[in-house]
């Protein structure tokens, strides 16, 4: 019955968490370390706090290059000819409103 247990409370955690190995300069794994530490975190919590920000960064990013692009779609296809609007200009000046 315990093995049972065991064997699920194994896959559960599994299923929630990917472990990866990656390779990084000596220098930095120090820094993170001393991070880590000073922040009284495991490695793995500072890691995962480091990619979140990262993702979060550029998410923004894509976010603002897409609206960029939205907004200045829709300005040329808003905008008028100069000769337009000066034609417009010229037509209306004696009106009344």
């Amino acid at each position: 019955m315990k093995r049972k247990i065991l064997t699920d409370s194994y896959t559960f955690v599994i299923l929630l968490y990917m472990k990866t190995a990656i390779s990084i300069p000596d220098n930095l794994f120090i820094d993170a370390e001393i991070t880590a530490k000073q922040l009284g975190l495991a490695r793995s919590q500072l890691y995962v706090r480091a990619i979140k920000e990262f993702i979060e960064h550029h998410n923004k990013d894509r976010i603002t290059e897409k609206l960029n692009m939205i907004y200045s779609n829709a300005a040329a296809e808003n905008e008028l000819p100069n000769a337009g609007i000066e034609s417009m200009r010229e037509a209306t000046k004696n009106d009344t409103w």
